[in-house]
């Protein structure tokens, strides 16, 4: 009832034009200056941060860690047996990568789990394991956010908490290096921000490079084909690069590793310290929910592992011609209850469109997504077989998703709109402890900024 209120209240004031002009005008000119840029567009085009309240965000915390201790047993489990190598979907070049030992033992150490928090139901829907963006554009966010001149009312009735990741980020990275070096670290690392060249999310490294200067250590920018390893030392421009905080995917980096290995070659000679190292592939795989959710590999898992996951990991399969279990029952917006049921995959599927979503094992941007309740029937089937036939696609269920009304701006006159979006609620871990959040809001069922979505702040509140 208090978020409602607040919320109502934070609109309430925004019917004041002055007010809303104010703000709109004083979130156009600090976007810009603060780099919070994304593709040439506004990265925040909303007047409002989204509001999770102290309770939610303590279950979130709760909940998060709990997941991700049980994505770090599956990593472990993957590095001893071929046959959850197999289930994650990775190619042979991948396994291959995936054994490099990184010199530090955790997975994932900066990690995203993409979430939909409602009145009744917290859902994930899958996890950037890789090389998650954001926690700068946040982090900026957060600050412009707090200072608007609509914000400074509200504050006169509620408090809020802003989160922060940056520093928790550069921590990771030193705690990860430290590790590295066995326990001591004889000199303040240079760090390398790592990744394609002339990229949308350019402004985002400027904002780490600025950070990571600020607090002390050399920073810099550069792409692959930049970097020259003598099997010694990583360079850049004659610089050694100690850390590399990649930004890079795999995937992207695959079709050019062969003419610009320097990296790999680094990684494998233990050269330099990689963060996230080709093993966060094992937990960025869309399938990594396959592993968790399959009667396969509940041996891994606790029993209360086992609660969280089947409370709040949605059912995922690979596609493909197989008996499974099944969740059986479902509520009016089609998402399953508890029992189950062996199935012919590949049929079930065909048969129950409402509830399920098709989506490509290793792929970002919502590329490749089929929703099957938005689907008619000749489309989910074109959908399965195109699936079936690429061989690394999945199957998950639907979950329940949180939609709220924003004000929007619409126009580059600054001109806004109360818009119905989805709210998709993304926090942030660092070495598997929730650190910091941001939401990514959408007009439609795939809340990403790179299909076209935009971001808000995350603000903790609660009443005076």
């Amino acid at each position: 009832m208090m978020l409602k209120q607040a919320v109502a209240y934070y609109h309430e004031l925004l019917a004041d034009a002055g007010m809303a002009t104010a703000s709109q005008q004083m979130l156009d000119e600090r976007l810009e200056s603060s780099k919070l840029i994304f593709g040439g567009r506004r990265l925040s085009p909303y007047l409002r941060p989204h509001f999770v309240t102290e309770s939610d965000w303590a279950f979130i915390h709760k909940t998060c860690e709990t997941i991700f201790g049980c994505l770090q047993k599956v990593k472990e489990a993957a590095i001893e047996d071929e046959a959850v190598l197999h289930e994650l979907g990775l190619t042979e070049i991948e396994k291959d990568l995936v054994r490099i030992d990184p010199g530090y033992s955790h997975v994932s150490p900066t990690s995203r789990l993409d979430s939909f928090l409602t009145h009744d139901a917290y859902s994930y829907v899958e996890l950037n394991g890789e090389s998650p963006a954001g926690i700068a554009f946040s982090d900026s966010a957060s600050e412009i956010f707090k200072s608007l001149p609509v914000m400074e009312r509200f504050l006169e009735r509620y408090t809020i908490r802003t989160l922060e990741g940056s520093s928790k980020l550069l921590d990771a990275l030193i705690t990860c290096y430290t590790e590295f070096c066995g326990g001591r670290m004889e000199h303040k690392p240079v760090i390398a921000i790592v990744d394609l060249r002339d990229l949308p999310t350019i402004k985002e490294f400027e904002l780490f490079r600025d950070y990571f200067e600020a607090n002390g250590y050399r920073a810099l920018i550069c792409s692959p084909d930049e970097l020259e390893f003598d099997g010694t030392r990583l360079r850049c421009d004659d610089v050694a690069i100690d850390i590399v905080y990649k930004r890079l995917l795999v995937n992207e980096y695959l079709p050019i590793i062969d003419e610009q290995p320097a990296l790999l070659d680094a990684c494998r000679a233990q050269a330099v310290c990689m963060v996230n190292s080709f093993r966060g592939k094992l937990v960025h795989k869309k399938a990594i929910f396959a592993v968790l959710t399959n009667e396969k590999y509940q041996h891994l898992f606790t029993g209360p592992e086992l609660a969280a996951i089947a409370k709040h990991i949605p059912w995922t399969r690979k596609i493909r011609h197989e008996k499974t279990l099944v969740r059986t029952g479902s509520g009016s917006d089609g998402v399953s209850g508890g029992k189950t049921e062996e199935v012919d995959l590949v049929e079930w599927t065909r048969a129950n469109p409402q509830k399920l979503v098709l989506k490509p094992n290793d792929d970002y941007g919502g590329h490749g997504i089929y929703i099957g309740w938005n689907a008619s029937p000749s489309e989910w089937d074109d959908a399965i077989e195109l699936a079936l036939k690429n061989g690394d696609y999945l199957v998950q269920e639907r979950v329940r998703t949180a939609k709220e009304t924003f004000p929007m701006i619409t126009d580059d006159a600054g001109n806004w709109e109360m818009v119905e979006q989805l709210v998709d609620l993304d926090p942030l871990l660092f070495l598997g402890k929730v650190g910091s959040a941001f939401t990514r809001l959408s007009s439609n069922e795939l809340a990403n900024v790179t299909a076209g979505g935009g971001m808000v702040p995350t603000f903790i509140i609660s009443e005076k």
